[in-house]
């Protein structure tokens, strides 16, 4: 998967059945979360014990669905309130590779007039 800076994500909090495929995800992102799924957003879910994740999107002219099963160890979900977390493409990268989306040590972004 290759997205831009600006490719938004949103994370689904609570667990889903891991059962949905393409339409059932794409149901949950127009009714429980009021969005619509074919905008150029990604849609993360997780199963409750965390060992799976889906990532749901629009690509041109039809849905792709991505999917990631730990063989051993869990996600690092976030932990909050929200029923929607909205996060950039770094931060799915570091959720994917099983590091904390909220962690403190990582780089900041920096634009040209801000190096020197």
């Amino acid at each position: 998967m290759i997205f831009g800076n600006n490719t938004q994500v949103f994370i689904a909090i609570n667990p889903v059945d891991m059962r949905k495929s393409i339409n059932g995800l794409s149901s949950l992102v127009a009714g429980e979360f009021s969005r619509n799924p074919l905008t150029d957003g990604l849609f993360v879910f997780s199963n409750s014990n965390r060992k799976i994740i889906k990532v749901l999107y629009w690509h041109f002219n039809g849905f792709c669905l991505w999917q990631k099963r730990l063989e051993k160890g869990r996600f690092i979900w976030p932990d909050t309130r929200e029923e929607v977390l909205s996060v950039g493409v770094r931060e799915l990268g570091w959720l994917v590779e099983g590091l904390n989306i909220g962690q403190l040590k990582a780089h900041k972004e920096l634009g040209f007039n801000q190096v020197y």
